[in-house]
């Protein structure tokens, strides 16, 4: 089911913390699973009779979100050999930003990296930059017919092929999805850092219980998502507590 995908012991520290681990990771997944605002996490918990701030809700996303995102990512498996790249406009303090996203041919997220530009320059960064990140070097790259592609694709990774067309990269265009259900979510970004912090952790959760139902049955969709499940509870430590008498 999650084949390529493999087991790591380390989970973040909780001391000091006077709420459970339970109640810590259930905030943080339900901030970065669903385009919900901190007020709104407040209140579900609220619904379930714990009492807790937004503000503690926000503070615990920060300290554990990139913990609970890097560990689900270095689970993931391998990425596929051919990657679909785009970018999207957002708007940070009415100042229009870019997003650049990469994914495979199997959806998999590879990289999000926020620029000023889409020129060259930024092109050449983003190749870079999601080169040394997977460790891999694709058999194909698919993108839109912007030339910045074409100009670092031949000077960062010309032994690659290239095929530019708008209507082979929807599944990176699909991609930008929850990033727009986020921005939304947030009333904009405040800042690039809190884009760049927020979109990949984000994305990073999202598989983690959200397998693609299409393409499988509802029992094996049900048994996915089981496996899926023990995994977080592993990366957040919750697999380790002790269970009540």
């Amino acid at each position: 089911m999650l084949e390529g995908w493999f087991v790591e012991s380390a989970s973040p520290s909780y001391k000091g913390h006077r709420y459970p681990v339970e109640v810590i990771s259930h905030c943080v997944w339900l901030y970065f699973r669903f385009p919900l605002s901190f007020r709104e996490v407040e209140e579900l918990m609220l619904e379930r009779g714990i009492v807790v701030s937004y503000e503690t809700v926000r503070r615990w996303c920060v300290k554990f979100g990139q913990a609970y995102a890097s560990a689900l990512r270095r689970r993931q498996p391998r990425p596929g050999d051919q990657w679909h790249l785009d970018e999207v406009f957002i708007k940070i303090n009415g100042e229009r930003k870019y997003l650049w996203r990469a994914v495979d041919q199997d959806g998999m997220v590879l990289d999000i990296l926020v620029q000023d530009r889409r020129d060259k320059a930024a092109a050449r960064r983003f190749f870079r930059r999601l080169l040394k990140k997977t460790g891999a070097v694709p058999r194909v790259v698919v993108t839109d017919r912007l030339r910045s592609y074409g100009a670092a694709h031949r000077e960062v990774m010309p032994s690659v092929g290239h095929r530019q067309s708008r209507y082979l990269n929807n599944r990176a265009e699909n991609s930008h999805q929850p990033t727009r259900q986020r921005e939304r979510a947030m009333k904009g970004f405040r800042s690039v850092g809190a884009a760049q912090r927020s979109c990949p952790r984000s994305v990073a959760s999202r598989p983690t219980s959200a397998p693609r139902r299409h393409l499988i049955p509802a029992s094996g969709h049900r048994a996915e998502t089981a496996v899926r499940f023990a995994i977080w509870e592993q990366i957040t430590g919750i697999a380790g507590q002790p269970t009540a008498p």
